[in-house]
C-alpha cells in the first residue's frame, strides 16, 4: 500500500494560472489572487500540513484530525482530539472538496481557506500555542523550509509572517479535490451503467421524497451537493431548547471576555450546539451548521457536528423521522423548514444509502485497495 503522503499528493489536480483543472462532476476550482496556487506551494503545505512542532506539546499537526488516510477527517473519532489530549465538543469534517465552500468550519466562522488556516495553531482546544513564535522560528532557521519558502515566495526568512505559512496551507488544502465519481460517470459522463439500480432509485428518492436535494444540491454541469447554507436539523439543540436563553448569556460573557470563538464552541458541548448562532448571533441561526457536501461521504463517518451518527444509514433514519433520531421525539422550534418526517420505507432508505455510497471518488477507491 503506497503512503499516505504518496496518496494525499496524487489527489492533487493540474495547476494552470489562476484556476485548478476540474475533475469530473466538479467545476474548476478558482484561486485567490492574491494566493494562486500551484505545486511547489501546494507541496510546501503538505509538509506544514503534517508537522506536529507546531503544536504546544509537539503531538498533533493539521493531519492529526484531517487524517488524509481517512478521506482528511477523524473518523472513528466521535469529535476531535487537539493537544494533549484536549476532546474537542465537534467532529473533524473532511477538507476533501473545502475549496469549493463560501465559508469554513462547520458554523462559517472563517471565509476563507487562509483565514481558517492560521486559526488552529493559537487554539487551547487544538493545537494550544499562544502565538506563532515557535512555528515562525522553525520556519525562519530550517533548511528545507527557507529554501522552500524562498521558492515559492521570494521571501528571507526574516520577512516570512503567518500569512505566507496560511497561504501555502490553504493551497495544499484547495487542491485536495476528488470528484469522478460512479454518480458522475452516470450523471455528467454518460455511462448509463455506472450506477446500480439500486442507486438509480436512491437518487430518484434524493431528488423527490427525500428532500435532500433542496440544500445538497446538484446542478446541471456539476454537482457541490451543498447549497452553502446553514439549517437546524435537529442535532444537539433538540435536547438544549429550554437552555438556549442561558446559553446565549454564557456566549455573550464568553465574547466578552475576550475568549476566541473556536475555543469557547470547541470547549463546551452545550454552546457547541449553538451552531451558527455562535457567529452571528440571529435566533434563525440557534441549532443551525453549515451544510456539508456528501462528496465521498461514506468514508467520513461518523457524521453530524457532534459525530453523534454512526452510520449514513443512521443519518437517513434521522431524516425520516423528521429531525430526530427516534421517531415522535420533541424537535426545536428552529428546525429547519425543509425538514419533515419522509415516510420512506426500508427498501426507499437502502436505495437512498446506496446512492450516497456511489458519490466517492474513483481514485478515493482505489488508494483504499
Amino acid at each position: 500500500m503506497t503512503s499516505h503522503f504518496t496518496r494525499i499528493l496524487s489527489i492533487g489536480l493540474l495547476y494552470t494560472s489562476s484556476a485548478l483543472a476540474a475533475e469530473l462532476g466538479l467545476p474548476p476550482v478558482v484561486s485567490p489572487e492574491h494566493n494562486p496556487t500551484t505545486a511547489a506551494k501546494a507541496a510546501l503545505g503538505a509538509r506544514l500540513f503534517s508537522d506536529s512542532r507546531f503544536s504546544a506539546k509537539g503531538d498533533v499537526s493539521c493531519a492529526s484530525c484531517h487524517t488524509p488516510d481517512n478521506a482528511f477527517s477523524d473518523g472513528p473519532l466521535q469529535t476531535s482530539e487537539g493537544t494533549a489530549a484536549f476532546i474537542s465538543s465537534r467532529n473533524a469534517p473532511s477538507l476533501l472538496n473545502v475549496a469549493y465552500n463560501t465559508s469554513q468550519e462547520r458554523d462559517g466562522r472563517t471565509d476563507s481557506l487562509e483565514a481558517q488556516a492560521a486559526t488552529p495553531f493559537i487554539s487551547h482546544s487544538q493545537m494550544g500555542l499562544k502565538d506563532y513564535t515557535s512555528i515562525l522560528n522553525i520556519v525562519r532557521s530550517e533548511k528545507a523550509y527557507r529554501d522552500a519558502f524562498y521558492a515559492v515566495f521570494s521571501k528571507t526568512p526574516a520577512a516570512l509572517t503567518i500569512d505566507e505559512i496560511s497561504m501555502a496551507l490553504a493551497a495544499y488544502e484547495r487542491s485536495q479535490i476528488a470528484g469522478d465519481s460512479a454518480f458522475d460517470r452516470w450523471r455528467f459522463g454518460g455511462q448509463s451503467a455506472a450506477l446500480t439500480e439500486s442507486q438509480q432509485r436512491g437518487f430518484e428518492i434524493f431528488l423527490n421524497e427525500g428532500n435532500c436535494a433542496s440544500c445538497h444540491s446538484v446542478g446541471k454541469d456539476s454537482a457541490l451537493f451543498t447549497d452553502q447554507q446553514f439549517h437546524n436539523i435537529g442535532i444537539g439543540i433538540n435536547a438544549l431548547q429550554r437552555k438556549v436563553p442561558q446559553l446565549s448569556k454564557a456566549l455573550a460573557t464568553a465574547k466578552a471576555n475576550g475568549e476566541g470563538l473556536a475555543d469557547v464552541v470547541l470547549s463546551d458541548d452545550s454552546l457547541s450546539h449553538l451552531g451558527r448562532y455562535a457567529v452571528d448571533g440571529k435566533d434563525s441561526s440557534i441549532g443551525a451548521f453549515r451544510t456539508p457536501t456528501l462528496r465521498n461521504v461514506s468514508l467520513s463517518a461518523p457524521y453530524m457536528h457532534d459525530g453523534s451518527i454512526d452510520t449514513l444509514r443512521g443519518v437517513v433514519t434521522h431524516y425520516n423521522n423528521g429531525g430526530v433520531n427516534i421517531a415522535g421525539n420533541r424537535t426545536s422550534p428552529w428546525l429547519s423548514e425543509q425538514i419533515k418526517p419522509l415516510n420512506l420505507n426500508d427498501q426507499q432508505i437502502d436505495d437512498l444509502v446506496a446512492f450516497l455510497e456511489s458519490l466517492t471518488s474513483t481514485r478515493l477507491l482505489t488508494a483504499q485497495q
